[in-house]
């Protein structure tokens, strides 16, 4: 009752609207019954909107390691979509939405009904694709003239003879020369055949019947005639070194 009473000469200085004074009349009776002064239940409403205004202030948010806008967004918001809201509010610290940096300290606003649209641009544009230098064409090679193969001395030519002489007749190309060639590589057998396929009275290999002008179809059966001129043009082509170093004539 005594607050009452030191509220009502302000009661009678200064008429209150009907829902104020009913209000004031609930505070001060509120007051009376649980002995809390008036002025303290009046200063709590106030005290809620000033503690609501600062819950409604923006939150700052600093970037950890792998972070990027989405997935902040996705932690404040709960909505990943939301990330554009982030880079508006941080367009002046973060340039491409694509790349910010740990310990960066980004505003984190209320998220709105309304997202605003992403940019147009979220990273540096990718650079121009260097071109392969052009390698400069390579000049077939021009190949070198191919020299004319020598022409084949001519032997004189070595007479076939239907009959195959079997024995030696005495006669040799070369003189003294043949028959030292002869005592020693056949001993005067004109159709002897050793066993590394050396042949007749010089004991001529295929090769070298074929390369002084023998027939390589008359090789292992020609007349001592054809084995003398085949050594005769052996002589004349490559003098006696043939057989000189292996027979000692």
């Amino acid at each position: 009752m005594a607050a009452a009473a030191c509220l009502a000469p302000q009661a009678l200085a200064e008429p209150l609207p009907a829902h104020s004074a009913a209000q004031h009349a609930a505070v001060t009776d509120a007051a009376s019954y649980m002995d809390v002064s008036t002025a303290h239940l009046l200063a709590a409403p106030r005290q809620g909107a000033a503690h609501k205004a600062a819950t409604a202030q923006a939150v700052k948010y600093t970037v950890r390691p792998g972070d990027s806008l989405s997935a902040i967004a996705g932690r404040v918001y709960h909505n990943s979509d939301a990330w554009p809201v982030l880079y508006w509010a941080n367009h002046s610290q973060i340039r491409w939405a694509n790349i910010i940096a740990a310990g960066q300290v980004l505003q984190v606003p209320a998220e709105p009904a309304k997202i605003p649209s992403a940019p147009t641009l979220l990273g540096p544009a990718a650079p121009a694709p260097v071109a392969a230098p052009v390698a400069a064409p390579v000049a077939a090679p021009v190949a070198a003239p191919v020299a004319a193969a020598p022409a084949s001395p001519a032997y004189a030519p070595v007479q076939s003879t239907a009959a195959v002489a079997s024995g030696y007749s005495g006669g040799a190309a070369g003189g003294s020369f043949g028959q030292c060639v002869i005592a020693h590589e056949s001993g005067g057998n004109s159709q002897v055949m050793n066993s590394s396929g050396h042949y007749g009275l010089y004991q001529f290999s295929e090769g070298t019947w074929v390369a002084y002008g023998g027939s390589a179809a008359s090789f292992g059966n020609a007349s001592v005639a054809q084995q003398n001129q085949v050594f005769a043009n052996a002589l004349a082509q490559g003098g006696q070194s043939n057989w000189s170093a292996y027979d000692g004539c």
